[in-house]
């Protein structure tokens, strides 16, 4: 009876420590992005630091769900479609990670979906931004926590108060971001009255805009009403300042774009009053996330989050609300909790469309306004625009 009493005690502490052993597994989170080589470093940087804060703020500082400790696995793309395609199927493979979360062009991200379609894992789009990524060539394993180019285009069509007096020349990069921006605005423009009068068109990296901007102005400037040249541009080249210094105020011609990350709003000194719609500037959104994010980034880096710091942090929420409420923690189950979930972000509630998996949220219109004590130009809230205002289309219909 005692040798029993040992042996059923030994199973007994056996089971215990390989239950424990099992429990502590790591749940594996790839994060796909450039971080060398390219201009967009600083979105990749920003968006890691904002997940890394995010699952933090999600799991109440411990990094665990379910008493499983979260490895977050670190891949670069080095802006390389061929490279960000090896590193995905190596995450999903070699290092059989549960998700991943990425990437930062809108170009490189798209040959990301069939990736995911073929590892039957989910991916989680963040921060890239193009309609595309959702559309007919996205697939059901492909969920997107950044907003997309038709909230940015409906949400600048709104600021802009369209009407048959407004006469508009657009400028934005030629690759998957600016074209899909762009179309997106002119749907946006649909029913208004107000006229696109040309569509410019440059590659990426362009720092000459001369030519692009005589053309602008030849298209606008003999138009009675109001004329407004709309930037769509995320790279660097400065069109902004470029444009300016060719005086379109010679033609009662306006400027108007959208919101950008810190580093750039000190240009944007160059244009008080100018109005446009923005994806996130840390004193607009008023919700106990925000407000930890904003306490938590000053105090840890000496300054405010940015664009992309929100937005790694709500896709980080995201992960965490998925892994809490899926059944299991395997792609189908995980899809099923995700499709429709909503959840709390520092721009607020955000909830995945089950349609597409966008994630519908609200845009700000800002007017700039410039103070010489702070370093950059100040995107001031005119109004929050909600979900509900902007009629998102549906990208992907499988």
């Amino acid at each position: 009876m005692k040798l029993f009493t040992r042996r059923l005690g030994a199973a007994l502490f056996g089971l215990a420590i390989a239950t424990t052993a099992q429990a502590e597994d790591p749940v594996k989170i790839a994060l796909v992005h450039g971080i060398s080589g390219h201009s967009f470093e600083v979105f990749s940087k920003q968006a890691q630091t904002g997940f890394e804060l995010g699952i933090e703020y999600a799991t109440g500082g411990t990094n665990m769900v379910k008493g499983h400790p979260i490895e977050i696995i670190h891949k670069d793309t080095q802006f390389k479609p061929d490279v960000a395609r090896a590193v995905l199927a190596e995450a999903y493979g070699d290092d059989e990670v549960l998700l991943a979360v990425g990437a930062t062009s809108s170009g490189v991200t798209k040959g990301l979906l069939p990736i995911a379609e073929e590892y039957e894992r989910i991916l989680i789009i963040e921060p890239a931004v193009a309609d595309s990524l959702t559309g007919p060539d996205s697939n059901r394993y492909v969920f997107k926590t950044s907003r997309n180019s038709s909230m940015d285009m409906q949400a600048q069509a709104l600021a802009l108060a369209p009407d048959e007096n407004l006469f508009v020349a657009t400028l934005a990069e030629d690759y998957a971001f600016g074209r899909d921006g762009i179309a997106a605005f002119k749907t946006a423009l649909d029913g208004s009255g107000a006229t696109i009068v040309t569509e410019e068109y440059t590659p990426q990296g362009t720092t000459d805009f001369t030519a692009a901007t005589e053309r602008m102005f030849n298209a606008l400037k003999d138009k009675e009403g109001r004329k407004v040249i709309l930037i769509y541009v995320a790279g660097g080249g400065d069109p902004m300042g470029k444009i300016l210094a060719m005086q379109p105020e010679r033609h009662g011609i306006e400027i108007s774009t959208g919101g950008h990350i810190l580093p750039v709003l000190p240009t944007y000194k160059r244009a008080p009053g100018m109005e446009g719609a923005i994806y996130y500037y840390y004193e607009m959104p008023k919700n106990p996330v925000n407000e930890w994010l904003v306490t938590t980034h000053q105090e840890r880096f000496d300054g405010p989050p940015d664009f992309f710091t929100a937005g790694g942090m709500a896709a980080a929420l995201a992960v965490v609300k998925a892994l809490e409420t899926a059944e299991e923690w395997e792609t189908e189950a995980l899809i099923t909790a995700m499709e429709g979930m909503s959840w709390e972000t520092p721009k607020g509630t955000m909830t995945f469309r089950p349609e597409d998996h966008q994630a519908l949220q609200s845009m700000y219109h800002f007017k700039i306004r410039v103070d010489d004590d702070v370093a950059w130009a100040i995107p001031d809230l005119v109004r929050e625009i909600t979900a509900e205002e902007m009629n998102i289309p549906i990208g992907r219909n499988n």
